[in-house]
């Protein structure tokens, strides 16, 4: 038997959400177009569903497409919709309706997880330099790197990220939107720190942690650095 041309699998995927709170376009795009000056490298030509829920009434959807376009991103769909006239209006734009699931729970009531005694945590851990262009995600799951990290790398993780060795990379923990995640490194000197969606870029990392152990959190959704000790 002949092998099919198309196999079709189930699959995962980390995308930013642009949650939008006016519908002027020409808002929306000098918004964005400030957040991918701030980080080309990170931002541009990035996937991302744009996110509705806080709008209401009528709506020129395809401008407002446009002027997320326009900024340099590559809008994949839709989030958010409210009622079915909304629905409809959205269609026409050609783009998919989705729904955020999983990030959408923990955003409006975050889990308490439960762990039996002596049960192992679940874990990815790299034993290897990440070198530059490799992106590592640790799906549902903390990330511990026991080498260096390099720049043009990216570590994502549901969960917690650990690094024991240089880090020159990006790093983003609470990937699926938990903000109790955190981040431990031994020697920071990253591109980019984020927690769940909170972000620094090299340039807004405190220079007294360059280069030194760090742990960053979340406090009240602000992102926050202090010694690792």
């Amino acid at each position: 038997m002949s092998q099919s041309p198309i196999e079709l699998k189930g699959s995962s995927f980390t995308l930013s959400v642009v949650h939008l709170h006016s519908s002027q376009p020409e808002v929306i795009y000098q918004a964005l177009q400030e957040k991918v000056e701030q980080a080309p490298a990170f931002l541009k030509n990035a996937p991302v569903v744009i996110n509705v829920a806080s709008l209401s009434g009528e709506a020129n959807w395809k401008d407002i497409q446009q002027a997320v376009a326009s900024a340099g991103f590559r809008v994949v769909g839709i989030s958010g919709c409210k009622d079915e006239g909304q629905k409809r209006a959205l269609s026409r734009t050609g783009l998919p309706l989705l729904s955020e699931g999983r990030a959408q729970r923990i955003a409006a009531e975050p889990p308490v997880p439960v762990v039996p005694d002596n049960a192992p945590a679940k874990t990815r851990i790299v034993s290897t330099p990440v070198r530059s262009g490799q992106q590592i995600y640790a799906r549902n799951s903390d990330l511990i790197v026991t080498s260096s990290v390099s720049a043009g790398a990216e570590l994502i993780a549901d969960g917690n990220i650990h690094i024991y060795g240089m880090m020159r990379g990006r790093a983003l923990a609470g990937a699926a939107g938990d903000a109790n995640c955190q981040i431990f490194c031994t020697h920071l000197g990253a591109e980019l720190v984020s927690i769940a969606g909170q972000y620094w870029l090299s340039d807004q990392i405190p220079a007294d942690y360059l280069g030194q152990a760090a742990r960053l959190s979340l406090i009240n959704n602000v992102l926050t650095i202090q010694p690792l000790n």
